[in-house]
């Protein structure tokens, strides 16, 4: 039998590893400073939260200095007791994570494989597909709702997720709020996809930025377990709490599910400041508040400035907007970093098909909103003018 695989200078690798086109990160905001010669730099591309980390974290993390010499609970016992009291879940249904992109890529490599599939909607999180790649399965992408749909332009059609599922179906993939685009699924909606979808099928609920919704109707996937036993819910610290660089987010599933998911966990997968700074942030009811606040003034200063001048933009629940614009979403990326403003074109991106001249703009500080704002303004009038004069 031939052995398969691609050929490359150093062995021979697995072909859809080598099929792989990885992730690539936004541009640091020093990088984009030096290479413009700019002072100030406005990085809205990474959804952060501009206030930064929450201050119950950083106060932990000081504590911590002094244990730097020594592993880190490789059960994460503390904050997995933390969670557990947080959301009224038991320890033993808790996965951790190095981010919630580690807890993806977890259920992946438990449960795809080549033979296999897992669905998941256009426009979706680039993770779902590099994961699946990576453990052989196929990627079954699910086409959006059409930019015109009345009630959620881009957003996931759930019906049609439904009827790709197959008897080769492992995992299905669902971000509630989605990321890029900031559309959401209703709780009659989810709750139809989930009676429909076979119980063999793990239907993945990734929620890294439920935080942010302040609909008190909004479906909250962890008081959906009781019912839906094939549910895994991810979510993390990343946003809200402030803390992208420490990377710690987690899932919450049955215990027969998370005991299989811990089977694939890396040991020490959560270095201990980050454990440290997640028990503390749980908590941070002020800085959560703030951080809330702050995003819905946000949201509204660029919804208006997009109505006042004439921007198509995508309905967001999240802590950034997409907005379409009359030119390639690179072209004009570009033009905004000599502004000193940097976003995320989702045009490069392989999950975002028909959002090729979309930037995905993180919310940012009232005078942060402003200049992006005004940045953008001045780029795209200056665009137009080029094509009406070439």
């Amino acid at each position: 039998m031939a052995t398969q695989g691609t050929t490359t200078p150093f062995g021979r690798v697995r072909d859809c590893v080598a099929a792989i086109r990885p992730y690539v990160p936004g541009k640091p905001a020093e990088e984009v400073a030096r290479e413009y010669g700019i002072e100030e730099v406005v990085k809205l591309a990474s959804n952060e939260n501009p206030l930064g980390a929450s201050p119950r974290a950083v106060e932990a993390i000081r504590t911590g200095l002094a244990d730097l010499h020594v592993y880190p609970d490789g059960s994460g016992f503390h904050l997995k007791r933390a969670i557990g009291e947080h959301f009224g879940v038991r320890p033993g249904q808790i996965t951790l994570g190095n981010g919630s992109n580690d807890v993806l890529e977890l259920v992946a490599r438990a449960y795809l494989e080549p033979g296999v599939n897992a669905v998941f909607s256009e426009h979706a999180f680039a993770v779902y597909a590099l994961a699946t790649q990576a453990a052989g399965a196929e990627a079954r992408v699910v086409p959006a709702r059409p930019a015109d749909d009345p009630e959620m332009p881009f957003g996931a059609d759930l019906e049609a997720m439904a009827a790709a599922v197959d008897e080769r179906t492992r995992v299905l993939f669902l971000a509630n709020p989605n990321n890029p685009t900031g559309t959401w699924v209703e709780a009659a909606e989810l709750r139809g996809l989930l009676d429909t979808v076979p119980e063999d099928v793990i239907v993945v609920l990734d929620e890294a930025y439920t935080e942010y919704v302040e609909n008190p109707s909004f479906p909250d996937g962890i008081e959906l377990l009781a019912h839906y036993p094939n549910l895994v819910v991810t979510r993390t610290f990343s946003k809200i709490y402030g803390l992208a660089a420490l990377r710690v987010g987690f899932a919450v599933s049955d215990p027969s599910i998370a005991s299989l998911l811990d089977r694939v966990r890396h040991p020490f997968n959560v270095n201990a400041l980050a454990l440290r700074a997640a028990e503390a942030a749980l908590d941070d009811h002020a800085f959560i508040a703030e951080s809330r606040e702050v995003n819905r003034a946000g949201l509204a200063q660029w919804t208006a400035a997009a109505a006042a001048n004439g921007w198509q933009t995508v309905p967001s629940r999240a802590n950034f907007i997409t907005v379409i614009t009359p030119f390639a979403a690179g072209r004009v990326f570009e033009a905004l970093l000599r502004e000193g403003v940097i976003v995320r074109p989702l045009g490069g991106m392989e999950a975002c098909g028909g959002l090729s001249q979309a930037l995905r703009i993180t919310i940012g500080t009232a005078e942060q909103n402003r200049r992006a704002i005004e940045a953008l303004d001045h780029v795209l009038a200056r665009l137009a003018d080029e094509d009406a004069s070439a």
